[in-house]
């Protein structure tokens, strides 16, 4: 097996990935602030990250996977002023903020499964769930002298962690005078960040302008500073340990998160633990529309899969297809003619597996075809999921003179990585509705045991022509 190697935004340059503890990992990435839709810029990260999962996973290694879901906590405005998002999103759609957010969270899970992005082993955890946990770690913070107190909050103070900047490498004296405008007199340092806010603030207090002082929060807590409610930031500390433990391997997001939220997770975990927090930070680029500007809530210029794809009769899949198309760690650009050539390519790519089903390609007795490429693509999935180059392997392999049978082999051993359901859409999609249930029959006789009314299930779809193969990953039904 290749090695494999990951750029590391804490190191800056791409290292041979050696995991904390041999074959297993711990894997966190951060979650949707669940108060709207996400946009196809934030799933852009999130396939990435399930390209990560996949291809430590064929790898050999087990993935324990942790995701938040942010459903307090989350700021509008940066430097911990303006409202909580979801306590805005509660009062606009005129509902409590968990029915607000227990709807996004599932609009969220379903855009992950039209995007095929594995999630059935995800350990997710609930900010609104761990309050407990991240109370305690302040209180660690503050006996260790880490804290001080303001007339809204419990801050954490920035020069007291010497190496405040080690994953973002920024300036410190830039940061403050990128800070200048900051409305928050009572901080000591404008890098500093709050830990936790109180809820009812006093009316002097100027540097709330989405807040009215005294105004009653829907989510708040008691703590032994005040009632209120944690900072985004302390959120991601808690539940990535609470949920990894010390398996703390690789800690995933998009490069917005590099310079604040990362950051300060890395300060307060650190200083709390006297520990490192992640040995590896993997960071997605922006996804940009037509003109080069990033796709965001704030701008209003978002696209979800709903507006961007299934209303105007596209597969998702192929956000995903144009997804693989451009290196996670740069800029991919969003269009109607991007996405239209990408459906293309798709389609094209669907078309060239249908081909193998009529047993296209040179009879060969030997696997060393399959062998061949999948040495080329494991090496450049292995090269900081260098996916462009996989991608470029696939139809290399399609355009090669081997045979049929080994092309699909290989194809849908590739496609444990590319993740574009290649069995389904060259094979399964296009499978008559009486052979589709025969195997739904068939499938379901398995999983109940019913192991002789499975076999004359199977004798049955293959006296119509079709071919069952019966793989770690399921059923895989295919055309003779």
């Amino acid at each position: 097996m290749e090695k494999l190697f990951l750029y590391n935004t804490l190191t800056r340059e791409k290292q041979e990935f050696k995991p904390i503890k041999k074959d297993k990992i711990g894997l966190y990435t951060c979650g949707p602030t669940v108060y709207n839709f996400a946009h196809i810029g934030n799933l852009r990260t999130y396939l990435f990250e399930d390209i990560l999962k996949r291809v430590l996973s064929y790898n050999g290694y087990k993935v324990k996977h942790v995701m938040n879901i942010t459903d307090v906590g989350h700021l509008t405005g940066d430097m911990d002023m303006g409202e909580d998002k979801l306590e805005v999103g509660a009062r606009k759609e005129g509902k409590p903020a968990q029915a607000i957010a227990e709807f996004y969270t599932q609009a969220f899970k379903k855009d992950l499964e039209l995007l095929n992005i594995k999630q059935d082993d995800i350990i997710w955890l609930k900010a609104t769930e761990t309050i407990k946990e991240q109370i305690e770690m302040v209180k660690i913070l503050e006996a260790k002298g880490y804290t001080y107190k303001t007339s809204d909050g419990v801050y954490f103070d920035t020069a007291k962690f010497k190496d405040y900047t080690k994953l973002s490498h920024q300036n410190l004296d830039a940061l403050r005078e990128g800070a200048r405008v900051e409305k928050n007199k009572e901080k000591r340092n404008p890098t500093d960040f709050a830990l936790w806010k109180f809820s009812n603030v006093p009316a002097q207090c100027p540097f709330l302008p989405g807040e009215k002082a005294g105004q009653k929060r829907q989510q708040e807590w008691d703590s032994p500073w005040g009632i209120g409610f944690p900072g985004w930031h302390l959120e991601c500390s808690v539940m990535s340990a609470l949920g990894l433990g010390d398996q703390l391997d690789i800690h995933c997001g998009g490069i917005d998160h590099i310079n604040v939220h990362h950051t300060n997770e890395i300060a307060q975990s650190e200083s709390a633990t006297d520990r490192p927090f992640f040995n590896y930070w993997l960071h997605g680029a922006f996804l940009n529309i037509a003109g080069g500007k990033k796709m965001a809530k704030s701008e209003d210029n978002f696209l979800t899969l709903e507006n961007a794809f299934i209303k105007k009769g596209i597969d998702p899949l192929v956000f995903r297809f144009a997804a693989l198309q451009t290196h996670y760690r740069k800029p991919m650009e969003y269009s109607r003619e991007i996405m239209l050539n990408a459906e293309r390519g798709l389609k094209h790519l669907v078309n060239q597996i249908k081909g193998l089903n009529n047993g296209s390609g040179s009879k060969t007795n030997n696997h060393k075809p399959a062998i061949k490429f999948k040495s080329e693509f494991t090496k450049a999935i292995n090269d900081d999921l260098n996916m462009p180059r996989a991608m470029a392997v696939v139809q290399e392999l399609l355009k090669s003179d081997f045979s049929a049978e080994e092309k699909m082999a290989a194809v849908l051993d590739f496609d444990l990585i590319l993740g574009l359901n290649l069995d389904r859409t060259g094979g399964n999609n296009e499978l008559p509705d009486e052979v589709r249930e025969l195997g739904d029959a068939r499938e379901k006789a398995r999983k109940e045991k019913r192991f002789e009314e499975s076999d004359q299930l199977r004798d049955k779809i293959e006296n119509k022509g079709y071919i069952v193969e019966d793989t770690k990953d399921g059923q895989k039904i295919f055309k003779k």
